[in-house]
């Protein structure tokens, strides 16, 4: 491999952690469903939540984040070849790629959450 293969190749790993990590970040900031608990049954609620939050975790954010960067990666070294620069085009790419599908993974995560909920009877307030 062309030494500056290599050196494009760790700045795309690189912002790829950066974007794994924020978009981390960005789920933890995400506040739980807030559900109505009027005439609810708490074990039975906490079962439905564990089931739902088993479903849930069915979508995997990383893999989405990965595929995103790959894409994005691709993308922005063709726009990087237009300016002389596909390192720089490849590793913006990459960023931008990865950071919007791990947040639609994390929307998507939360829709199935809800809708799980909702699914099995309880009013989500949010």
């Amino acid at each position: 491999m062309m030494p500056w293969t290599i050196k494009i190749m760790n700045k795309i790993k690189f912002l790829v952690t950066v974007a794994f990590c924020a978009g981390l970040a960005g789920c933890a900031a995400h506040p739980d469903p807030i559900v109505d608990m009027k005439g609810v049954n708490p074990d039975q609620f906490a079962q439905d939540w564990a089931d739902c939050e088993g479903y849930s975790e069915q979508i995997e954010v990383s893999k989405g984040a990965a595929k995103g960067a790959g894409a994005g990666g691709a993308v922005g070294a063709v726009g990087g070849a237009i300016h002389d620069d596909v390192g720089r085009g490849a590793a913006t790419g990459a960023l931008i790629g990865a950071t919007r599908s791990g947040l639609k993974a994390d929307r998507d995560k939360q829709q199935v959450f809800k809708r799980c909920l909702r699914g099995r009877g309880y009013k989500v307030l949010n």
